[in-house]
Parts: C-alpha cells; sequence; structure tokens
C-alpha cells in the first residue's frame, strides 16, 4: 500500500537522496563539459528509464516498481550534447497529477481507500522500466500493459500503442531482443487467469507485431526477462507463484502475495525462435533472476547463457525497501553462465562468473556474441556495501574470465553500463556510458569510458540540468536509426 515518509534521513545512505522528492523535467538543454571531451565519433542517442516520482503529498509507493516513469534523452552530434527529461504522460500519472494524489494501485502499491473499493481499483502503467528504439520513435516500456510511444528528440508522448495485435488483456513486457542477423525484435507478456498464460510475440523492426503464439503455465509465476540465443527462445520460469485470492480481494499487493515455493523449481522452457513453438521444457534447482546478458548456441549444438542468479525471492523484498531510502534486506546476485540442451531443457553444466554481487548485464550487439565481454553494474570489491547501490561498473570477458572494474567512488552511483560501438574502428571496441548520481554534491552526470580502458578515468564527463533518479534500463540510438 501506499505509505507515509516517516524513514529517518539520518540512516540513509547518500544515494538516498536522489529519490527523495520528485524528479525535475527540463527541456532540450546543451550539457557542459566537466572534464574531457566528447567524442567526435558518438553519433546517436542515449535513453535510460525509470522511477521518476515516488511520493505524493506525503505518501510514497509501495515498492521501486511503482514510481512514474520518466525517460532521459541525450542526443551527440558533430562533438556536442543536448540532453532533455520527461515524464512518460500514462493515464493514471496524468489522472494523479490533476488530483495531486495516488488513485491507483500497482506492482507492489494498493489503491488508497477500505479494501472494498480495491476490488474495482486500475492498475497503473507505470511506464518505467526500459526503452525500446525503433524507426518512428521510441516505446517506454513497462511489463504490465502496452507501450508508451514517445518523441525520439522532444520525448513528448504521443500514444499507448498495441503494436497492431495486442489485445487489452495482453500486455508487451519490458525487456525485448532484437535479433543480430533478421533485426526481428521478439517479447512477451504475462497474461493472469487461473493459471497465467505465456504470450510471445515476434516483431518486423518497425516493432508490429507479426506472430503471436500462446503458452500455458502452472500457477501465476513471475517472469521479468528472457534469452535469445541464436534460433531459441529460453524462459527461466522461477518457483514464485501468487496467492490470488489476497491480490483479488485488495488485501494484498501483487508483489506481497508473491511466494518463493523452492519445491516447484526453476523451470526452463525453450522455444523454436521461428515458430514460437515450445521444443521442450524441464524443472531444475530453484533459483531466481531478474536479468540476463548474453544468449548463443556453441559448437555441441547446447544453449548456453548468462544470468544474475539469487537462491531465493528476498531480491524483492531489498528493491521494496529501496522506495524507502534504506534497505535491509541482503539479497546476492551472481554472474552464471549456465549450458542447457535444447531438445531436454536439462542443464549440462554451470559455473560462476562473477561472484561479487552484481546486476543489469549488457552485451555488445556489434561482436561475436560467444567471444563479446559483459558489462555490469557491481558492487566494488573489498568494500563495505552494506545499505549501498552500486558504485562501479565492471566488464567480464570471456576469453580470459578477467573482471575489470571501475569504481565510480564513495557517494557516487552508476546506472546500467550502455555500450556504444565506435564508428569505422579496426578492432571491437567502443565507448561505454552511464548516469551518475553523485550525493555529496547532489547532482547527476553522463559519464563516457573507453570500454578497452575501463579502469581509467572516463574520457568525458557531462553536467545533467538536474538529479535524476536511480534508473533501471536503457538503450542507444544511432543516428542512422532514425
Amino acid at each position: 500500500m501506499m505509505t507515509a515518509v516517516t524513514t529517518s534521513k539520518t540512516q540513509q545512505k547518500a544515494w538516498a537522496k536522489a529519490i527523495a522528492d520528485p524528479a525535475q523535467e527540463f527541456p532540450l538543454t546543451p550539457l557542459s563539459v566537466l572534464s574531457g571531451a566528447i567524442p567526435s565519433d558518438l553519433q546517436g542517442s542515449l535513453y535510460r528509464n525509470g522511477p521518476g516520482r515516488l511520493e505524493r503529498q506525503g505518501q510514497r509507493v509501495g515498492h521501486w516498481f511503482d514510481g512514474d516513469g520518466a525517460v532521459l534523452a541525450v542526443h551527440f552530434a558533430d562533438g556536442q550534447a543536448e540532453a532533455t527529461y520527461r515524464y512518460v504522460r500514462s493515464a493514471g500519472y496524468v489522472d494523479e497529477e490533476q488530483a495531486e494524489a495516488f488513485l491507483y494501485s500497482g506492482y507492489g502499491s494498493l489503491a488508497p481507500g477500505p479494501f472494498w473499493q480495491r476490488w474495482s481499483s486500475q492498475l497503473k502503467n507505470a511506464g518505467n522500466t526500459s526503452v525500446l528504439a525503433l524507426p518512428n520513435g521510441i516505446l517506454a516500456l513497462w511489463e504490465g500493459g502496452w507501450p508508451h510511444r514517445l518523441d525520439a528528440k522532444t520525448l513528448e508522448t504521443q500514444e499507448v500503442d498495441a503494436l497492431g495485435k495486442l489485445q487489452a488483456d495482453e500486455p508487451y513486457s519490458a525487456h525485448p531482443k532484437r535479433h543480430p542477423q533478421t533485426g526481428d525484435i521478439f517479447n512477451f507478456g504475462m497474461v493472469a487467469g487461473a493459471n497465467a498464460t505465456l504470450n510471445i510475440y515476434r516483431s518486423d523492426v518497425s516493432g508490429r507485431i507479426d506472430r503471436k503464439q500462446s503458452i500455458p503455465l502452472n500457477g501465476i509465476p513471475l517472469v521479468h526477462d528472457f534469452v535469445l540465443a541464436d534460433r531459441y527462445l529460453v524462459f527461466c520460469v522461477p518457483p514464485i507463484r501468487l496467492n490470488p485470492l489476497p491480490a483479488v480481494l485488495g488485501f494484498q499487493s501483487f508483489s506481497d502475495a508473491l511466494m518463493w515455493q523452492p519445491k516447484h523449481g526453476t523451470q526452463l522452457v525453450v522455444v523454436d525462435a521461428d515458430t514460437l513453438e515450445v521444443i521442450s521444457s524441464e524443472a531444475v534447482d530453484p533459483w531466481y533472476q531478474w536479468h540476463f546478458g548474453k544468449g548463443f548456441v556453441n559448437n555441441d549444438g547446447d544453449i548456453v547463457l548468462e544470468v544474475v542468479r539469487y537462491e531465493n525471492f528476498a531480491t524483492n523484498q531489498q528493491l521494496k525497501e529501496i522506495a524507502t531510502g534504506q534497505y535491509d534486506t541482503p539479497a546476492l546476485g551472481q554472474l552464471y553462465r549456465i549450458c542447457v540442451d535444447p531438445e531436454t531443457a536439462t542443464v549440462r553444466a554451470e559455473e560462476c562468473l562473477v561472484a561479487h554481487h552484481c546486476e543489469f548485464p549488457y552485451v555488445p550487439a556489434d561482436q561475436p556474441t560467444v567471444t563479446a565481454p559483459t558489462f555490469l553494474s557491481l558492487d566494488p570489491p573489498n568494500r563495505d556495501n552494506t545499505g549501498e547501490l552500486f558504485r562501479a561498473i565492471a566488464r567480464f570477458d570471456p576469453d580470459t574470465a578477467k573482471l575489470t572494474v571501475a569504481e565510480t567512488g564513495l557517494e557516487r552511483y552508476p546506472s546500467e553500463p550502455i555500450y556504444v560501438p565506435k564508428q569505422n574502428a579496426t578492432t571491437s571496441s567502443g565507448w561505454v556510458l552511464t548516469v551518475i548520481y553523485d550525493g555529496s554534491a547532489h547532482q547527476s552526470e553522463l559519464w563516457i569510458y573507453d570500454s578497452d580502458r575501463l579502469e581509467d578515468e572516463p574520457v568525458c564527463r557531462l553536467h545533467l540540468p538536474s538529479v535524476i533518479p536511480h534508473s533501471f534500463h536503457g538503450t542507444w540510438r544511432s543516428r542512422a536509426t532514425g
């Protein structure tokens, strides 16, 4: 439910100041350089999406996932940069702005009022999770509803987009995958019911859905992301099940009604990327995950995937607490490599690649998947990270198993690292972009690293006009796309 703001700020870490107040929008504004210089070959736009508003009239959302979506766009051209930051004007956001109060339920929040009034309350599409760049605009994505189409330059919210085939009860999730050879876009959506249905979508390069398939699941689990590995899609359905009655009756939020049931194991579902038909399905030892890294097929024909694994669902409680400005629940995510037989969905081998707490794996799309590095947000090694958000980014190289760490400093918090290939480069190298919140100065910056020299100082630091709250996911759109 919505909670009153009562947390003592003396106990909080510096990161909490970034989400203490609603984010302030700003129009297209030239960015000033704090150090270094903008690489001349950086030609395109960075987009980032995340919760911009967690509070109204002294009430806070019940979970970090429920903040109103706000998108940052940074446009680069000819050694210059300009940026804008705007809220996603969802119907729920507009209504609550006019009412100056929370009106709707969310993933971890209940609508205000007695429980019998919540039975008919609508779920607000927060539009706050990620961004998909298309030739004719960008989509702000949230996994429980349709995407919002935004103007690629100004971020003006234009419409809620059904992508040609979505029905009213069919959500379009927040982690689409683009096939590197065909350009086809794959995504999914969970449709509620006595037992959930996993809808799988394939779209053309414009984003319009041209094929749809439905897969029945047991109970109502939580599926956040999936893997595209050449000719396969892999879904890892964790042993989370919704206790539906308290959620339907308005006694509990969706998040609070989710139960960790390890007896079910994690269900691996392998799908043919061409037909969208299930090839195999098998339960393996239980784990939970939010995000995957790379996926590919090795020389033996097996699927190899990277996943940030948690031993249980405590991570959800931690994310709930983050919305208050501090957390006490520990949750350790580690990067694993798992080898899966596509014909039986059984695990052939698994290996922990990064034992430090990490998240948000990002894999370069311009490099062969087998040898491409994986970029991550990371807890800096040999530091006291109690109660902290990530204060480092890192690069993991599969050939050498080397982990290169870039610490951003005390009270500096980087976002998910986004890789951008260098233009006309003779080697597979690029730039790494991350938005930094500096808690000591209470300001946000954009840092640009050389991907091959991540341990060096950033090649450029740009000042952003207002504080950008900690965000979830981003993407890069080259100028050629537009």
